[in-house]
């Protein structure tokens, strides 16, 4: 009996056997130099996929030729030799994403690199996914608040948009950028910084900023140095993005910030060469433009039914000597919604954040813009425009009528105004109050030198004595009380004169 029983379960699993498939396709290395591996024998490859190679590094396949494939390797590629067998890891180039990776610095490739121990996470996205289509959008509506006084006044900026930051290296663009994210820290606003092609000493300066600033606690930084190989560059900014859409999908919001796309794009040049893809325009390959529409498509204001979260992207491109009409630069400002442009002339001469007014557009951000800022901001631009031809016309003549003293005066401190600390963003309640009282003639009486240390001491003055103002500007988007801000402004320039004759 006993036999038996025994015999009826060997024939049952017997029965019940099924053979598993595992079958790998491993191909073979025929060369190899520059971060670039030409392999055969992997004829099913996608474009896309990832790749392991013998010695533990990973690589990620881009050209489907005839005979071989063309793969980018994104670690360690000295010891990868002709011969060496190369496996097809079946699947697209992913990264890890979700809560685990919020005050992290991580590498192109997601892998912690701050010495905090592993990213507990188990979730992974595609680092390249299609951008929401037109039906999955909503329009731009939500104000993103910079905390800088020229951005939030003349050049808008709304939750889903894409403004470029462009300019010559060393006129603050990276400021811009850190400054706009240290102000999210009340604002509901995730954050995530991708750095591309800088120096890692560079990288470490702006996240030691962030963690003084208790900006690290909204903020995950994807660092992709100058020391790293092109093709970690070159996918950096899709691995931010991909990490962006999980929080995005999610109904939150989402900053993200581009440092900058000028480096990412010579890195795809560099790898594009060594692939032999034949060379365009400044030598950039045929797809240079493609490489950044797909990126930069993916920032958007999702429908309701998608549950309303955002991706705001601050794309920086640096230009050479000021030439916003070079290849890059016009294909991004073609892409973007408008763009920041900062001019050396004006950051060496002391205007700092140094905009410029005249070529510098929000496309969007206009229909954003809280009711406050656009009633009291709104002529800024035209006064500071004519107040620049004003200027020109002055140094020819020097008996000008009062009116037109009077405009170039007013000009003068409206320059003033909008210069900025490094580092010290401002609630958008307080900067209404103040282009109020520069509106109103309240500044008009200040010397040019005093004008900095009137916009301190008034929000000192409003925060001891008239909060409620501000609260109440906070609460409502913009001013409802008239006769009380009036009357506190009034009493502020008592106060402030006696301070200045002292």
């Amino acid at each position: 009996m006993m036999s038996e029983s025994l015999s009826n379960q060997l024939l049952n699993q017997i029965k019940g056997y099924k053979p598993s498939k595992n079958i790998e396709e491993i191909g073979t290395v025929i060369s190899s130099g520059d971060g670039i591996v030409r392999a055969n024998g992997l004829g099913n490859a996608m474009a896309g996929e990832m790749v392991e190679f013998s010695n533990g590094s990973f690589g990620m396949v881009q050209n489907l030729e005839n005979k071989d494939v063309g793969i980018i390797v994104f670690g360690e590629y000295t010891d990868i030799h002709e011969g060496d067998f190369v496996k097809r890891l079946g699947h697209v180039m992913e990264v890890p994403v979700g809560d685990a990776l919020i005050g992290r610095v991580v590498n192109a490739l997601g892998e912690p690199i701050d010495g905090k121990g592993p990213i507990n996470t188990n979730k992974t996205r595609p680092i390249e996914s299609d951008a929401p289509g037109v039906m999955d959008r909503k329009s731009v509506h939500e104000p993103l608040q910079t905390g800088i006084k020229a951005i939030d006044a003349l050049i808008p900026i709304g939750r889903g948009q894409r403004e470029l930051i462009i300019g010559d290296r060393k006129t603050g663009k990276t400021s811009v950028a850190v400054d706009t994210i240290l102000n999210q820290h009340d604002q509901d606003v995730l954050c995530i910084y991708v750095a591309i092609g800088q120096k890692e000493s560079t990288i470490k300066n702006t996240v030691e900023v962030f963690e003084q600033n208790g900006a690290m606690a909204y903020t995950t930084v994807v660092s992709a140095g100058a020391s790293n190989p092109a093709s970690q560059l070159y996918i950096a900014p899709y691995a931010g993005t991909a990490m962006a859409e999980e929080f995005m999908h999610n109904g939150k919001h989402v900053l993200i910030v581009y440092d900058d796309l000028s480096k990412q794009a010579a890195a795809y040049r560099e790898m594009s060469l060594l692939l032999r893809r034949p060379p365009g325009r400044e030598a950039f390959p045929g797809d240079v433009f493609y490489l950044h529409s797909r990126l930069l498509e993916r920032s958007a204001k999702l429908s309701d039914e998608l549950g309303g979260g955002s991706i705001t992207s601050l794309p920086i491109v640096e230009t050479q000597a000021g030439d916003i009409s070079a290849y890059i630069p016009t294909n991004v400002i073609s892409i973007t919604d408008g763009q920041i442009f900062l001019e050396s002339n004006l950051f060496f001469s002391g205007v700092r954040p140094a905009i410029n007014a005249g070529l510098s557009v929000s496309r969007v951000g206009g229909s954003a813009q809280i009711r406050g800022m656009s009633k009291t901001a709104g002529t800024l631009r035209l006064d500071l425009a004519s107040y620049r031809e004003l200027e020109a016309f002055a140094q020819f003549g020097s008996d000008l009528d009062e009116a037109t003293q009077a405009r170039l005066a007013r000009g003068e401190r409206t320059v003033e105004v909008l210069k900025q600390a490094l580092h010290s963003p401002i609630a958008v309640e307080k900067q209404i109050v103040y282009f109020y009282a520069l509106n109103n003639g309240h500044i008009d009486k200040v010397e040019v030198p005093d004008v900095t240390t009137y916009e301190q001491e008034l929000y000192k003055y409003m925060d001891e004595n008239y909060s409620q103002i501000l609260s109440s500007i906070r609460l409502e988007g913009e001013i409802t009380d008239f006769g009380a801000l009036d009357e506190a402004l009034t009493n502020f320039d008592d106060e402030f004169a006696r301070m200045v004759t002292k």
